[in-house]
């Protein structure tokens, strides 16, 4: 017997299900894997960072010396000797982590996933920067988050306006290094300041940190976690510094928040795979990063400047943006009447040029003649010729 209308699916979805919607950067980067496009479009590492035989070598070890280990399923908080190892890099004379801190998840977007699983029901309340990182506003929104903006400016956002604003939140969500899509840093002094309000309000701070080892220049500014332990809610990944391919990231919290979203994981994945937590520990155990790392922010940071400089040549008067010391992005404003949602289609069909619009990173009120441009995955020749063309086809707007 054949069905007719196959295609015709009846069945009905949850509500939840009903309010998904695709990433906005996801779907540009099915155009941008056109050859002929010159992409600052994507969040992606170069993959000429990525250490291949180092990788490959650490595999080997693992298989060869520990495959029946390594192929098996392992516990739900990941595996012990990479979770000490995470506590150690992060732990200071002020500030003593231990294993039971630390949740080994399937990437960092798995972690905002589980934080908004355990700390958020329909219609909480959780604050977030102005713009702030799609990912976590649509893992935060999928559980039912009301949000809140927390006013910010070029450095960041502003501590000060928190007590007008907190009451019945959740959590608040940062991303205080080389911000996600702004570039921007939040200040020492700020983070003093934010550490010290949220845990006088009594609200969770997540700070999520997967671009802070990117510094170009100078020394990462300490880290919120290491100040007050028991209020701050850290999230690393080996993403940026690694590989992304092995999905591999971590939380470190308190420890009731940690058995919360352990219990959560149980029900998604059972457990992150144990073959890439000790490929990953394997790597890492003997001080690579220490000696990897460095090259990424040479290249990263050639590669910035190529780009700070081409704005500076090519785009015309009314236009401002970022100059971020670290990270992957530069945040373009321009002049109000541009919408830049509208901007990408006629870049990507002109010029070949494409980029992200600005509006989905706001919670609220967006702003429609903003721009995320990612510099990390174009040579500076290409990136000035595509930062060129741009400019020419924004001037030809006013």
């Amino acid at each position: 017997m054949k069905l007719e209308n196959p295609s015709q699916l009846q069945w009905q979805f949850s509500h939840r299900a009903e309010q998904m919607q695709s990433s906005a950067i996801r779907e540009i980067l099915k155009i941008t894997m056109r050859p002929d496009i010159t992409s600052f479009a994507g969040g992606l590492p170069s993959p000429a960072t990525f250490p291949v035989e180092h990788m490959k070598t650490a595999f080997d070890r693992v298989l060869t010396q520990q495959g029946k280990v390594a192929l098996q399923y392992g516990p739900t908080d990941g595996y012990l000797p990479l979770r000490q190892w995470v506590a150690d890099s992060l732990s200071t004379d002020g500030a003593k982590i231990v294993p039971e801190q630390v949740l080994m998840v399937s990437g960092s977007q798995q972690g905002l996933d589980l934080l908004g699983k355990v700390l958020v029901d329909e219609g909480s309340k959780v604050l977030v920067e102005t713009p702030s990182y799609l990912g976590a506003l649509q893992a935060f929104a999928l559980y039912g988050a009301q949000f809140e903006s927390v006013p910010s400016d070029e450095n960041g956002l502003l501590p000060e306006t928190l007590d007008g604003i907190a009451q019945g939140a959740r959590m608040l969500y940062s991303l205080p290094n080389f911000q996600n899509p702004t570039g921007r840093t939040l200040p020492l002094e700020r983070r003093i300041k934010l550490v010290e309000t949220c845990a006088r309000l009594g609200l969770p701070l997540i700070e999520d940190d997967p671009y802070g080892a990117l510094s170009y220049r100078n020394a990462p500014l300490q880290k919120m976690l290491t100040m007050n332990p028991s209020g701050v809610i850290y999230m690393g990944s080996f993403s940026k510094v690694l590989t992304p391919g092995i999905r591999l990231g971590y939380v470190v919290a308190p420890t009731p928040l940690i058995q919360k979203m352990e219990q959560a994981k149980q029900a998604t994945d059972l457990h992150t795979a144990q073959l890439t937590q000790m490929v990953v520990y394997e790597a890492i155990k003997d001080g690579f990063l220490e000696q990897h790392v460095p090259t990424i922010r040479k290249l990263y940071g050639d590669q910035c400047e190529a780009m700070l400089g081409a704005l500076q040549d090519f785009f015309p008067a009314g236009c401002s943006w970022s100059k971020p010391e670290g990270g992957m992005f530069v945040w373009v404003t321009l002049p109000k009447q541009i919408d830049t949602g509208t901007l990408l289609a006629e870049a990507v069909e002109k010029i070949k040029v494409a980029f992200v619009p600005g509006a989905p990173f706001f919670a609220n009120t967006p702003e429609r003649n903003t721009m995320r441009l990612s510099f990390v995955t174009v040579p500076p020749a290409q990136i000035r010729v595509g930062i060129e063309a741009l400019g020419k086809l924004i001037a030809s707007k006013l």
